[in-house]
């Protein structure tokens, strides 16, 4: 069990993917930045999806470096390196998607 996120282009290839293991409560700041809480069912997602805009990708990107990737801050200082690269990488791969063909779907599971 575990949290598998995984972002996909309109033609359904997976363009991002982030791994969260059961345990893992980083897992939450993903679902939070993506105002998705309702597809967290605890050990792992849903299984559903949903379809994010670029404006809202880019809010969630921009929100992640601004609470959790200033040098400093208590977020920063206690967050695992690991995890702050995959969501990085995720919200950045997933804008760079929605930037090509408008929005970007993503499953939660």
């Amino acid at each position: 069990m575990g949290h598998d996120i995984i972002g996909r282009n309109k033609a359904g290839e997976e363009v991002a993917y982030a791994r969260f293991s059961m345990g893992n409560i980083n897992a939450l700041i993903l679902y939070d930045l993506l105002d998705s809480n309702e597809f967290h069912a605890g050990v792992s997602g849903t299984g559903d999806s949903s379809v994010f805009s670029i404006q809202e990708i880019q809010k969630a990107l921009n929100t992640f470096i601004e609470k959790y990737m200033r040098e400093g801050s208590a977020a920063h200082s206690d967050f695992l390196d690991w995890d702050e690269k995959q969501i990085l990488d995720f919200l950045q791969n997933c804008l760079r998607a929605a930037e090509d063909e408008g929005s970007v779907k993503v499953l939660f599971g």
